[in-house]
């Protein structure tokens, strides 16, 4: 089975190799990375993995600032994604942790029947606690989360999917497949092996077209996400793109909606000692290792220049004072009286 994963990064130097190995332990068989405007060295780690067989990778210099979409649309025509049994959209900090047979990519597509699609729903994974960036897999030093069913009150969370070559695609979205239901309605189900609700389905329903209700729908995989990691690279991550944040006031509201840690999963540590021997022997090719290094040093010398910065010294300051709560979920806790420290 020939499963492909294609992703969009840019400064994700550091976090490639776990990414890479994670998924070629859980049976990813060909990667596609597009990258945009790289200046910790992802670009020539991307390009030294090529040259070893590992991975494709191309440049992406979108034309205005919806990189994912325009490489999504360029990557239908690629043929790693038209040879692939399975296609696999997702970015480097999402991870999936499958609980089914020997707990692979084909172990979960068995288990959901064989279906033309699987959506799998996330769980975002809190910082923890964690300030200071370490070179150490981010799956083995985030493992708390969210109430799995509940996400700063909305019972409905967003999902990433694994889609058949033989969908009747219109077009890949970052979060799922689109196509013509008037057409077709192609066997489709969550992370348990059901039916995703219909008001998904539809192209129509924009509330309801990245997420459905999570309760139940995670029996056979969830997708990870570490969008906070450390405090570090959360500063690091806000430098990534061309937002000046000087003068501005900044807006801790994407720290606390992700932040929540009112629930302890470890079940990903499954995979540790693979990963982490997938890793030593990616970092064994030649010029690899010493450019995942160069790219930690970067991402360390990033933070310290921030840090430099008196606006970003202020986000260190506000993110440590952050509420735990995210808005709308402190709201909900006033409403039914729960003190602090305990889960919804």
């Amino acid at each position: 089975m020939r499963i492909t994963a294609v992703t969009c990064v840019k400064n994700e130097g550091p976090f490639l190799l776990e990414w890479i190995a994670f998924h070629r332990i859980i049976g990813v068989t060909d990667f596609l990375f597009y990258s945009n405007d790289c200046t910790d060295a992802t670009d020539r780690l991307l390009d030294r993995l090529e040259g070893h067989g590992i991975c494709a990778h191309l440049p992406n210099p979108a034309t205005n600032r919806n990189y994912q979409m325009q490489a999504l649309k360029k990557a239908r025509r690629h043929p790693l994604i038209r040879s692939a049994d399975w296609v696999w959209v997702a970015d480097v900090d999402e991870f999936l942790n499958i609980h089914v047979g020997d707990h692979t990519i084909p172990a979960l597509i068995a288990a959901c029947g064989n279906p033309k699609a699987i959506s799998v729903t996330f769980q975002f994974m809190a910082n923890g606690g964690v300030e200071a960036f370490e070179d150490a897999p981010v799956i083995t030093q985030f493992l708390r989360c969210h109430n799995p069913d509940i996400w700063c009150a909305e019972t409905a969370i967003e999902v990433k999917s694994l889609v058949r070559g033989d969908f009747p695609l219109e077009y890949y979205g970052a979060h799922r497949p689109f196509h013509d239901e008037a057409k077709e309605r192609p066997q489709w189900t969550d992370g348990s092996g059901r039916p995703v609700p219909p008001p998904f389905r539809k192209q129509s329903n924009k509330r309801r077209i990245r997420a459905y209700p999570a309760r139940g729908a995670r029996e056979f995989a969830t997708l990870n996400h570490y969008a906070l990691r450390s405090l570090d690279s959360y500063l690091v991550k806000n430098d990534r793109g061309d937002v000046n944040r000087e003068h501005r006031a900044f807006d801790d509201t994407y720290w606390r909606e992700r932040n929540d840690g009112a629930w302890f999963d470890d079940s990903i540590l499954r995979y540790d000692a693979a990963l982490r021997a997938e890793m030593d022997r990616l970092k064994a090719l030649e010029g690899v290792g010493d450019l995942h290094d160069e790219a930690v040093r970067l991402h360390r010398a990033k933070r310290d220049a921030l840090l430099a910065q008196e606006s970003y010294r202020e986000m260190q300051a506000q993110l440590r004072a952050a509420s735990p709560y995210a808005a709308a979920e402190a709201a909900l806790r006033d409403v039914i009286g729960l003190q602090p420290g305990e889960a919804l």
